[in-house]
């Protein structure tokens, strides 16, 4: 029996193409935990006041997803099911991008609030659209590992780039927040072209689907599996960690380790840099030794590196820069894992409930995914006023107050990424599981293919299909 399309080997040319999708998603992600909360903070002027606000709009935006999963997994159009998704998700993001980046000085909380929610909204449609794309793009558990490390590794180059923007802004002698403002219109031109780029030159492949009525209950049962469960607080957990870690990474290294907001930058750029290999070496290490195990490898590696930062001497960009790059590069990987897993899961669920409910999974990891981010930056903004640390700009903060933000940079981080290593441990679907898994998909999407040919040359009106 002929292999399915999703099942032929991808070209090179493919998977770089539909990867540029991460560019705009990687860029923005990076800016909204590192650069956005800072900026509110010191420069528009809203302080500590910034962690309530992105708290408060994951309660609003996080239910958002589930929603989001379930109608993409029942669209139907020409176009496809997911491409109309990531077109309408570019002009979305566009036009929140543009007004964040550009509120005024003394905006409100509500200002944020309104257009973080629309940022999100924008996100969302890109990410999930993209994730549950590439899953039918790559259907086995090799070219799945390749296709998420490209998309991590590609979407890195949209992170360094608006790591670079304030150093070139800087030495242009233009002020941090001028430096901001650039990221902004960076942002803004380089959403449509990626995803037109996408949208237009990549295929998407149709699967068969059950005729039967998905419900939201149905969704509901998938937190019974416990491969699910495992995923979800997985995710949750490795995200958590570097998200804590980038919240406080400016006031971290301005304020405690005396670099310079144009150094900490540069640093940033070998930690986000470090994607392009750790991507594609975690993704080759799965491949050997499988994916939870890789995953925990990732974990225990990072939060060694975290060690080694908090230990360097101070201002020190010699020193620092290897350890960033080695967690960078351990983080990203960490990434590919968990997307990668997300849809080998999905094919064990679509195996025995006969309903492509990818798009579900992804929406579930997108929402931890956005709860560990938005959590993050609450938390650790409570945490510096618990400590009595000041943001503002030109804030004076004594010996007490440091400590307190050096303990909350280092303890944070590693206790989540090694809870998220942890969630795994006895994870039963292998390598050699999911390639059985993918035969008897592959032969059941051949039996519904073949069915409109058998019943057009017998003329019968209904042709019975084993596996349904």
């Amino acid at each position: 029996m002929a292999k399915s399309a999703a099942s032929a080997p991808l070209s090179l040319g493919s998977i770089l193409t539909f990867a540029c999708c991460y560019l705009p998603f990687s860029a923005l992600n990076t800016s909204v935990a590192v650069q956005v909360p800072n900026y509110f903070a010191r420069h528009i002027g809203l302080g500590l006041a910034v962690g309530g606000v992105f708290g408060l709009i994951r309660l609003i935006d996080i239910p958002l997803d589930p929603f989001l999963g379930l109608v993409m997994d029942r669209t139907r159009t020409p176009l496809g099911r997911y491409r109309p998704w990531m077109m309408l998700g570019a002009p979305v993001l566009m036009a929140a991008i543009y007004m964040m980046y550009e509120a005024p000085v003394g905006a409100s909380r509500g200002y944020l609030l309104l257009w973080l929610l629309i940022m999100y909204l924008g996100m969302s449609l890109l990410l999930l659209a993209a994730n549950a794309w590439a899953a039918a793009l790559a259907a086995s558990y090799t070219q799945r590992s390749r296709i998420f490390g490209a998309m991590q590794g590609l979407g890195t180059l949209g992170a360094i780039a608006i790591l670079v923007i304030p150093i070139l802004t800087h030495n242009m002698h233009k002020t941090d927040a001028q430096g901001i403002q650039a990221v902004g219109w960076f942002l803004v031109i380089m959403a449509p072209v990626t995803i037109a780029l996408v949208t237009l030159r990549t295929p998407e492949p149709l699967k068969h689907m059950a005729t039967s009525r998905v419900r939201l209950a149905d969704y509901a049962s998938l937190l019974a599996r416990p491969n699910v469960l495992r995923l979800i607080a997985a995710d949750f957990f490795i995200i958590m960690g570097p998200a804590w870690m980038s919240a406080l990474y400016l006031f971290f290294f301005t304020d405690s380790r005396g670099f310079s907001v144009s150094q900490a930058n540069l640093l940033l750029v070998f930690y986000i840099a470090a994607g392009l290999v750790g991507a594609p070496a975690t993704a080759w290490l799965a491949n050997r030794v499988s994916k939870h195990r890789a995953l925990a490898v990732t974990a225990v590696g990072y939060s060694l590196m975290l060690v080694v930062i908090f230990l360097s001497p101070k201002a020190s960009v010699p020193i620092a820069a290897p350890a960033m790059f080695l967690a960078g590069a351990l983080a990203s990987g960490s990434v590919v894992m968990i997307r990668s897993l997300t849809a080998d899961i999905g094919d064990e669920i679509r195996l025995e409930k006969d309903q492509h409910q990818i798009g579900l999974l992804y929406a579930m990891t997108s929402g931890t995914t956005k709860a560990a981010g938005a959590f993050a930056v609450t938390l650790t903004f409570w945490v510096l006023d618990l400590v009595g640390y000041n943001p503002a700009e030109h804030a004076v903060n004594g010996p007490a107050q440091i400590r307190g933000l050096e303990l909350a940079y280092a303890i944070g981080p590693i206790v989540f990424v090694m809870l998220g290593g942890a969630c795994f441990l006895g994870y039963k679907l292998s390598a050699e599981r999911h390639a059985d898994i993918r035969r008897q998909l592959d032969a059941r999407d051949a039996a519904y293919d073949e069915a409109p040919v058998i019943q057009g040359l017998t003329g019968s009106g209904e042709v019975a299909v084993s596996g349904s």
